[in-house]
Parts: C-alpha cells; structure tokens; sequence
C-alpha cells in the first residue's frame, strides 16, 4: 500500500510539472502574440491629427461661427475646463468608475459582464472602459467580433501608455458620437440645448452620457421616448453613486425631454467666412468682433429690410476709432437670402459714396485758409471749365455760411471750394487714411470727385471718418485679434487733416439734426446719396465710434426716391442707441479752433476765397433737365390698364439750356410736342419706368429715367 501510495504521487507530481511546462510555454507563446500584436497596431493618432472644426470666435471668445470639419463632422474644439464638472462626474459614475486606476481595461468589470451574461443569457452591462471607447472611436471599425474587441482591449492600454488621462478624456469629448454628423460634447450641447457645455443642467447632463451608447437609436429629435429613458437611467445611476441627490435626481427625470435641434450659431457670416478664406490653415479664427452687439445689428438689419423692397439691401459697420478694432460688421440681412444677394459683403463692395465725401473738401478749404466755417459761399448755377453741377433738388440757396453750405449738403459750394483746393489733394488724403479709391484708370481725378465720382467701399468710408474722428490721425481698421496679416499701413505722421480742420468739421456735422431727439451729447453725421439713387449712406461718430451705414440694391439698379437722409439716417441712429443709450463727448476743441470761432472773421475771409475762372451757367450753354431728377419716383396716381389712365396728373418735365427748336423722345418714341417749349407735359397710361430725352437743335440731348406710380 505505501508503495503504490508513492507511485501516484510521482504520477501527479509529473502531470503537474508537465501541466505547469506547457501552461508556462502557452503564457510565454501568448505574451509573444499579445506583444506582436500590440506592435502591430496601426499607427496611433495624435491630439493635433484630429480634423476638428474651424471656429471663429468674437473678442470675449465666443463662438460666433463653426464649419464642419474635414470629413464633414460638426466637431468642435473644446478644453476639459471648459465643459461643466458634473457632466465628468455623470460619465464616470455611469461607464467607468475605476476610470482613473487602471490602465486601460477594468479586469475586474470585464469578469463582473461575463458572469451576468452567462447567467441571464444576454449582455446585461458591458465591460468596456472609457479608454477602451475612444480606442474604437479612433480605430472606426465595428466591434462586434470578439478578435476587434482583443484589439481594442490592446489600443486601449497603448492610449494608456501614450497619453495621460486628461488627454483620453479630451480624445473622447472630441469624438463621442451624438447622431447623425454631431461629434464631440461641444457640438451636441450647443445642438440639443442650444448653448456651449460650460453650465449644464443634471437632465442635461445625463442626456450626454446616454447619448453616445446609441447615438442613432436615442436621437431626441427622432426617438424622444428612448432619449428620455436613457436619460433617466443615468440620473438613477448618478443618485445611486451620490453625484446628485435623490432630489436632484427625481427633479431632473421629471423635466421634458428637449428634442428640438438647434441651428449651429451663425453671427457675423461674412466676417467669419472672410476670415477662413484670409487663413485657411488656422483653425480658431479669433475676431475683435463684440458677438452681443453683432447680434443686436443683425437683428435691426432684419427688421429694417423687412418693410424694404425685397431686392434693397443694407450694410453696417461699427468700429472703435481709439484702436482701429471693428466691433461689428453686417454685410447683408441675411446670409440666405437671394433675393437681395445675401452672400454678398456689402461692406466691401465697391460703391459711389455720393456726398459723403464733401466734409473732407471742407476740411482741406479749412486748413488752407481758404475760408472759415462762417465764411460766405455763393450757391448759384455753376460753370467750372464745362462741368455744371446741380443741387440735388435743382434749387440753389443762393448766399450761405460754409457751415450751412456743408450741413445742406448743397453741391455747386462742394464743387467751388474743390476746385479751390484740388482733386489731386484729396485723393492723396484719402490715401493717407490708408484707403484706395478706385478711378476709371488713365483718368485724372476731376471735380466729380467732390459727389461721388470715384468707388469706394463702406469700410473704405468708415476707416476715413475713424481719422476723422481722432482729429485727422489715421487708424488701421482690422478685424482680427491674434495671429493676424498685418493691415494696410498708415502713416500716423501724414493726418487725413488737420486737428484743427477736422474739429471745425465735426462740430459743423454735430450740429446736424439728431433724429432720435435731443441728445446730450450729438453725434456728428453725414448723409450721402449715389447718382441715380443707386447708393444711400450715413456716416456718424462720437468721441469713441465710428457707425457707418449703405443701403441699395447689390446689383446697382436705382433705388427711386431713397436718399441717405430718409433711409440710412434713421438705421445709423438706431444703431447707435444698440452701441447703449450715452454717447461718448467729441474731443475739445484745439486752442486754434476756439480762436477761429470766437474772433470775428477778417475781411478777406468773409467770403470763401475761390478761383476765379468759373462763372454763371447761361441758358444758352449746356442742356439738362431741371425738373425731375434722374431716378426720381413720382406719384401721379397712374393705375395700369385704360380704365385709370384719365385720372392721373401729367409728367412735367422742364429743362435748360441748349438751342431751341427742340425734339422729344418718351420711352423712344417722338412725342409731338411745340417744338420751341421748354418744358414737356405727357399724361402716361401705365405706371412704371418712363425714360425721356431732349434733344436741341446742334444734336446735344439729355434724358431722365424716372418711376411713376
């Protein structure tokens, strides 16, 4: 007995030793396989690898603006701090409570999933950790073979070894899925909720841990019964795990479920756009842009375009003159809109700016003596070497101050005193505010100049005026905050003009109405009205901003009847009062100023000193239509169709000039008239645009386009 005792005992101890030699050699064969296939992963993707979104953000880094990412996923860029505390504290109680002891897989909830599986027959919990999750979320492949899941398992302790664990966390924040193309916590939050993460709600917070583990299937907008489910299990896990209270947790399960989906924010479209169209490379783009004031613009744009013709668009600007900072900028009212041409930048079209140019001419005759805002102009009918200007109303006022001149905008003074100080001259001023007019090119600039013959853009305007609201120093408009192009420069030792020229400018243009009421502090402004109605403009400042204002149609066809004054006037006000209700006082007036407002004005000052080569326009000269102006809108009330056309009022079209007998041409047709009149009288029979032209007896003609209603 003894003996066989230790024959099996041998018998054992052999078995064992075999048993443990080939246990040893499968151990030694599998870490051989584990460590192959570990190095045989692919390559591992890097934080900076991951095609995010490009963002634009305002000057307190707000988001103003996201586009997709390169493979057309909205996944936003965020930091941990930047994402609500609890959110983490939800994630980790619900998917990964060892999260931050081990490296990479949790053997002990691997072996807790298996046991429930086995015993229920179904997959109750999975055993996956966060870093597991992001290592399928990087690899993109399914993982419903138990071969993907080892090779997960591997990628998660590789994520482990790479990174640390605040980088994980930022991997998975940036690609938890969320339905349909939302990657990212960013992203979902500001689709679902309609805000960024930094401030969430438990419900809320518990709907962005559920999400990710059917982001298809528990889709608030799709499938709003399984969304609120999986939301309220994860708040009972959280209560459970003592995140939130029991309170807390029945409060948040009690709210709806919020299953509109929220457009992605779209503010300052075109700055934005133009922002990634200047730096395509960067990914965050941040502007000096004020989001709040934005909005409030675009709001007001909205609103006014709404009560305008649908194809009439408009345009602003808001800019801090002291730093050169654009603080808001609305190209169009709506991006999406074609018929007014929305994708449009009509900030930076090149445009007629009519009138608005005439403070410069004043401010030139100013500093170079040739006359004082009290001084005397003649407003009459003018000859300057062929060319006849006309007041906008065709009326002349006939002896006024260079004050009044200016603040009526009358046109023949603007043209005196231009030819006074040279076209050549302001141009060159121009250029020194760091603008470039654009000019028929070979041409000499003329006198023209002085109402609007030249193009220029709305931000070209608003950067002149920024000079002269710094007292003649020019500013450097930009948009961009950091990481930016350098602007044009511009030469702080050149003013646009002079300190004192420009103050006796501003204190004219602050003297004009103030259309909101009585200010305690008046904005200086001026209006400015395009040939033909094509463009109206309203420039203003105080002592800190500079507001400027376009409206018009985008394709250039006239406007009847919409001036600067009755148009852009009143949004350039209300914009002001968006910017908050206290102006900022204009600076005080320079010594010299004071001394050449306060001292009476010397004898060959009374009247502005001018050329003497222009003269009075005699009948006899150049022909032109008086009456009407060109792109005017009458209301003769004309209706369409025979049974109206003996009510309207007849079209009186009265010209100068030229040498009788005279022929008459209505919408191209002779009109038969008594060829030695000078005037035309025609009944039209249907409302619309009527053109009319005059022709004198050498063959010279002149023509109106006008609307009637």
């Amino acid at each position: 007995m003894p003996v066989l005792r230790r024959v099996n005992w041998l018998k054992v101890r052999r078995w064992s030793a075999a048993a443990g030699l080939a246990f040893g050699a499968l151990a030694f064969c599998a870490q051989l396989k584990v460590r192959h296939d570990y190095q045989s992963l692919p390559p591992l993707s890097q934080l900076a690898d991951l095609p995010l979104s490009t963002v634009v953000l305002d000057r307190e880094d707000r988001l103003l603006r996201a586009f997709t990412s390169a493979d057309d996923k909205w996944r936003l860029p965020v930091d941990l701090d930047a994402i609500d505390p609890l959110y983490f504290k939800m994630l980790l109680a619900f998917e990964d409570k060892r999260f931050h002891e081990h490296g990479g897989f949790d053997l002990w909830a691997i072996i807790r999933s298996g046991l429930q599986s086995l015993r229920h027959g179904r997959i109750v919990s999975g055993g996956s950790t966060l870093t597991m999750q992001v290592a399928r979320l990087l690899d993109e492949r399914p993982t419903k073979s138990l071969a993907r899941k080892y090779e997960q398992l591997l990628g998660a302790v590789r994520l482990e070894n790479r990174f640390s664990k605040e980088d994980i966390l930022r991997l998975y924040v940036l690609r938890a899925p969320f339905g349909g193309n939302l990657e990212g916590l960013r992203a979902a939050s500001l689709t679902w909720f309609g805000k960024e993460p930094g401030r969430l709600t438990p419900a809320e917070a518990a709907l962005l841990v559920a999400l990710p583990q059917s982001p298809e299937g528990r889709r608030p907008d799709r499938f709003p019964d399984r969304a609120l489910q999986a939301r309220n299990r994860v708040l009972g896990v959280a209560a459970r795990s003592g995140v939130v209270s029991a309170e807390e947790a029945a409060s948040a399960a009690a709210e709806p479920l919020r299953a509109r989906r929220h457009a992605m924010p779209l503010v300052a479209p075109h700055e934005s756009r133009q922002a990634r169209l200047d730096a395509p490379e960067k990914q965050v783009h941040r502007l000096t842009i004020d989001r709040d004031l934005q909005s409030g613009l675009e709001t007001l744009a909205r609103r006014k375009a709404a009560v305008m013709p649908r194809s009439v668009s408009l345009a602003m600007l808001v800019a801090d003159h002291e730093t050169g900072e654009i603080l808001a900028s609305v190209g169009a009212p709506d991006l999406l809109d074609d018929t007014r041409a929305g994708h449009i930048d009509m900030t930076r079209a090149i445009r007629s700016p009519g009138s608005t140019l005439k403070p410069f001419i004043y401010g030139l005759a100013f500093e170079e003596g040739i006359g004082l805002p009290e001084s005397f102009i003649v407003d009459k009918a003018t000859d300057i070497a062929g060319y006849q200007p006309t007041n906008f109303d065709q009326s002349y006022q006939g002896t006024v101050t260079l004050r009044e001149a200016l603040q009526l905008s009358l046109n023949t003074p603007a043209v005196k005193l231009l030819e006074a100080v040279g076209p050549a001259r302001l141009i060159a001023r121009l250029r020194r505010a760091g603008v470039r007019p654009v000019m028929e090119k070979g041409i000499a600039p003329g006198l023209a100049i002085s109402l609007g013959g030249l193009g220029l853009s709305l931000r070209d305007l608003t950067q002149v005026y920024a000079a002269l609201a710094r007292g003649g120093t020019p500013v450097a408009l930009s948009v961009c905050r950091m990481d930016c192009a350098e602007p044009d420069a511009v030469s702080a030792a050149a003013p646009v003009l002079s300190e004192k020229a420009s103050w006796l400018v501003a204190d004219i243009l602050s003297g004009l109405p103030q259309p909101l009421g009585a200010q305690t502090i008046p904005v200086a402004y001026k209006t400015g009205t395009a040939y033909g109605y094509r463009d109206a403009w309203a420039i203003g400042f105080d002592g800190r901003h500079v507001v400027a204002v376009w409206s018009g149609r985008p394709d250039g066809t006239p406007v009847p009847g919409e001036t600067g004054a009755s148009v852009a006037v009143p949004i350039l006000f209300e914009a002001f009062q968006v910017l908050g209700p206290t102006r900022i006082r204009l600076p005080s007036a320079p010594p010299d100023a004071l001394e050449a407002l306060n001292r009476d004005i010397p004898a060959p000052l009374r009247y502005a000193r001018l050329p003497q080569r222009h003269r009075s326009a005699r009948a006899t000269d150049q022909l032109r239509i008086a009456y009407p102006p060109d792109g005017a809108e009458l209301d003769l009330g004309v209706s369409n169709g025979a049974a109206g056309a003996g009510q309207a009022q007849p079209l009186v079209v009265k010209f100068k000039g030229g040498v009788g007998p005279f022929s008459y041409l209505v919408n191209g047709k002779p009109f038969g008239q008594r060829q030695g009149d000078r005037q035309l009288v025609w009944k039209p029979d249907t409302s619309g645009f009527a053109d009319v032209t005059i022709v004198d007896a050498k063959g010279r003609s002149a023509g109106i386009t006008v609307y009637l209603r």
